[in-house]
């Protein structure tokens, strides 16, 4: 039995396979896809960082596919292991915007209220 007390570089795949519920899913690969969301959300948040584009539509659909086929709880576990820390107040606006985090958790971790009204007009 894996422990998952601590998520680690070495367990944090098997994490996400004992959270991983895609009834469509019919091999592997449709399993490693969806991990890649992962990815393609730590580019957008670079990519709003080096170029102030934000793709918010984007974001809050990985994040919510993320959250469809790993439930809300391990996706925002995994969301904040796999995202860079310097991404983590973008990542927790999207997150609260969502009503998948309340706003009190991770409270070193502030809200972007710039990106928190670009939200509010979606």
């Amino acid at each position: 039995m894996v422990d998952f007390s601590e998520l680690t570089p070495e367990n944090i795949n098997m994490f996400a396979m004992k959270h991983y519920d895609n009834p469509s899913c019919v091999d592997e690969a449709e399993f490693l896809d969806d991990l890649k969301r992962f990815r393609y959300l730590k580019r957008l948040f670079r990519k709003y960082d080096t170029s102030g584009e934000l793709k918010l539509r984007l974001i809050i659909n990985h994040i919510i596919i993320l959250s469809n086929v790993f439930g809300v709880d391990a996706a925002t576990t995994l969301l904040f292991f796999k995202i860079e820390s310097e991404h983590w107040s973008l990542l927790k606006t999207v997150l609260v915007y969502l009503h998948f985090m309340p706003e009190n958790d991770l409270i070193n971790v502030s809200i972007n209220h710039k990106v928190m009204a670009k939200l509010g007009h979606l």
